[in-house]
């Protein structure tokens, strides 16, 4: 096959590709130093703990096959594994440090990997170009400093493409690039089920291989049957490689493998993510989440240079149908086929980093290919100058917001100003570090040896492993009335869209604040006065009139906290207080228009004086913007059922079984609904209850 070459680097080439992936490696792991803990690492860490125990008993500690909650059993995270493995081997302290470290190297690796493939594709221009994009890619590069699940499968997904596509166009490949597939293949799928999809490939493309020798009368028989019985060794030994630190598999080779798949592909946990401006659960969301997240994330360079591939992609595969179609596969199937399954995804494009290393060797192609057909130096001065300009963006907000490169987003959305409080922005709590080490300092400062309660909304006992004068508690951001805290670190993640775009995050007892592009990712909070919190103390043991005393006082310091609002309601209410009840109720909803609490209690009062309207009015506006809140269902369809609207309250309780198929109170309306107009339908609702309970 004739290659595509880049005349820049025809001598000079490895030179420089070796050379600036070692300024990227020292780069790289330099920016692990200040790495946070990211919002899923604390979690798999400590499953790698239970992981190192199953290995270290022979198998007597069964906590790493039990894990109802995290359902990480079924996961693989070889990777944590085996970090953690060399941590207990080495007695290294600190452990995350070590951990961002390792993932790091992954990341470059994965960087390494790819400047590779595209030499093999397009000579040693494509790899140069290749490790300058991936030099401004600040989502890759973010995750590169502590994502341990999804930067070691890029690795992974990147060389099982890699070497197998090296393995069926070789003639004879040998015993070294035999065991880098081999290798491969059971990296990926020791860290994940999706591994399987690199099996998939090999026997998808060595079918279609042999289909293109039928058809063009090359096929040998003969030939097909010693590589057959090649590629099932293969398969054999990298799935038995594959499952060596995974106890599950260990115990359920056969099985367990088909139900870890089925578990990760529709993954059990749901989060409502911050997405176009309003809060949607991860399984709810319109099918172009990923490629529009994709979209304005990626700095303009890439997507120029994708462009530019688009427009030559005729002649390049004209010249390299077979590699280039193959990689162009390995990149688009994942994601068409997650769009076409709706699978459950969250947490930006995080889960699809391992997409990225083929879209960067692809638009590096797309570069070099567009250069090699210009003819003259201006030409080709104006592309390279542009394609400079282009990447002034992604890098300015490198340097400018180091360690924050995974905040990104391009200017079709305005940047990062623009995206707060459309799109999620510190969503795997990385500012949570910076904010407990300025935390830390303030109170060496100003507390001495006073005993202190720190709350976050992330765990972040690590940081202050150090310092036995604070005591330090996980507080979600919408209870922290409700909970015993000095002083409360918060980041703007899962805190409500309406806070963000109406400015009123963070609230106003904020003592300091972290910034990213100007904007607030992380808050740290002081309080001065605990009424709010023995105000609800009072109200849990129904000391009604001590409690309105106490909310009195709270809502008078500067309140900004809708939660003391609903549950200065609720004392209210109790109290026999209704007009009370609704007035807090519509002062905390100044605060947050959307808080479905509020909605919900206020809406359930309206019903009680009689304005069943407006009670109508408010339980739609709740599941306008919470489709999960089902309780909102049965009540607006009660209204509409008594007001001759029966078959759209069956719609709206059959769309509410769409979610949640077991919800008993929607099925005891429905089956209301046709009491009177159609008892054998109602009969059948209430057998269904039967059968439920």
């Amino acid at each position: 096959m004739k290659l595509l070459q880049f005349p820049l680097a025809k001598e000079r080439g490895p030179k420089i590709l070796y050379s600036l992936a070692g300024i990227l490696l020292f780069v790289i792991l330099l920016n692990a130093q200040k790495a946070g803990i990211s919002g899923d690492e604390e979690v798999h860490y400590l499953h790698s703990l239970k992981v190192y125990h199953y290995f270290a008993t022979w198998g007597a500690d069964q906590s790493a096959v039990n894990t109802p909650e995290t359902h990480l059993q079924y996961y693989g995270q070889s990777f944590d594994n085996l970090t953690t493995l060399l941590a207990q081997w080495f007695h290294i302290d600190d452990i995350y440090t070590f951990r961002h470290l390792m993932n790091s190297l992954a990341g470059w690796l994965c960087i390494w990997l790819a400047a590779q493939f595209a030499v093999w594709l397009s000579g040693y221009g494509a790899g140069i170009v290749v490790l300058l994009l991936f030099s401004l890619s600040p989502t890759f590069l973010g995750h590169c400093q502590n994502n341990l699940k999804d930067i070691p499968f890029a690795l992974a997904y990147l060389a099982g493409t890699y070497y197998l596509l090296r393995w069926l166009l070789e003639k004879k490949p040998g015993w070294r690039l035999t065991g880098l597939l081999i290798l491969s293949l059971a990296f990926s799928i020791s860290i994940r089920p999706g591994g399987l999809l690199l099996f998939c490939y090999l026997l998808f493309f060595f079918g279609i291989r042999v289909i293109w020798q039928w058809r063009a009368g090359t096929f040998v028989r003969s030939r097909f049957r010693q590589q057959g019985l090649q590629i099932f060794g293969i398969l054999l030994a990298a799935y038995l490689a594959g499952i060596l630190l995974w106890p599950y598999l260990l115990q359920h080779p056969f099985s367990g493998i088909w139900k870890s798949y089925q578990v990760m592909a529709h993954f059990p946990t749901t989060l409502r993510q911050l997405f176009e401006g309003r809060w949607e659960w991860s399984d709810l969301m319109p099918w172009y989440y990923l490629p529009k997240l994709m979209l304005i994330t990626l700095p303009f360079t890439i997507l120029a240079a994708l462009l530019l591939f688009l427009a030559r992609l005729k002649q390049i595969l004209r010249k390299d149908s077979i590699r280039i179609g193959a990689l162009i596969f390995t990149l688009l199937f994942p994601i068409l086929f997650v769009i076409l399954e709706k699978a459950n995804l969250y947490g930006s494009w995080r889960h699809f980093l391992f997409v990225y290393p083929a879209l960067v060797i692809l638009a590096a192609i797309g570069i070099v290919s567009t250069f090699e057909r210009l003819r003259t130096r201006l030409q080709k001065g104006i592309l390279v100058t542009l394609l400079a300009l282009l990447s002034i963006h992604p890098i300015d907000f490198m340097i400018r917001n180091h360690p924050y490169f995974y905040l990104y987003y391009n200017p079709l959305v305005g940047g990062l100003k623009g995206a707060y409080g459309h799109y999620e922005t510190d969503y795997y709590y990385h500012s949570l570090r910076e904010g407990t080490e300025w935390l830390q300092q303030y109170l060496k400062q100003n507390h001495g040896t006073e005993t202190i309660q720190v709350a976050t909304n992330f765990p972040a006992n690590w940081f202050f492993r150090n310092n036995p004068k604070v005591s330090v508690r996980f507080v979600p951001y919408t209870l922290r009335s409700q909970q015993d805290w000095d002083y409360y670190i918060v980041v703007n993640s899962y805190v409500s869209p309406t806070l963000l775009q109406n400015k009123n995050w963070p609230p106003a007892n904020t003592l300091h604040l972290i910034k990213a592009d100007e904007v607030p990712i992380c808050a740290i909070l002081k309080r001065d006065d605990k009424s709010d919190l023995i105000a609800y103390q009072y109200l849990t043991e129904n000391k009604l009139t001590e409690s309105l005393k106490c909310f009195e006082k709270a809502i008078k310091n500067r309140c900004s906290d809708e939660v003391i609002f609903f549950n200065f309601a609720t004392a209210c209410y109790r109290n026999g207080d209704r007009s009370g009840a609704v007035t807090n109720l519509l002062e905390g909803l100044k605060i947050n228009p959307d808080n479905e609490m509020l909605q919900m209690f206020l809406a359930n009062i309206r019903i009680e004086m009689g304005e069943t309207q407006a009670a109508a009015d408010l339980y739609q506006r709740i599941l306008s913007f919470n489709r999960k809140y089902f309780e909102a269902y049965p009540a607006l369809a009660k209204i509409w059922i008594e007001g001759q609207k029966r078959q759209e309250a069956r719609q709206l309780l059959k769309s509410c079984l769409m979610i949640h198929p077991g919800y008993k109170a929607a099925i005891q309306v429905l089956a209301d609904s046709y009491r009177d107009t159609d008892p054998q339908v109602a009969i059948q609702y209430d057998e269904l209850l039967k059968s439920m309970n």
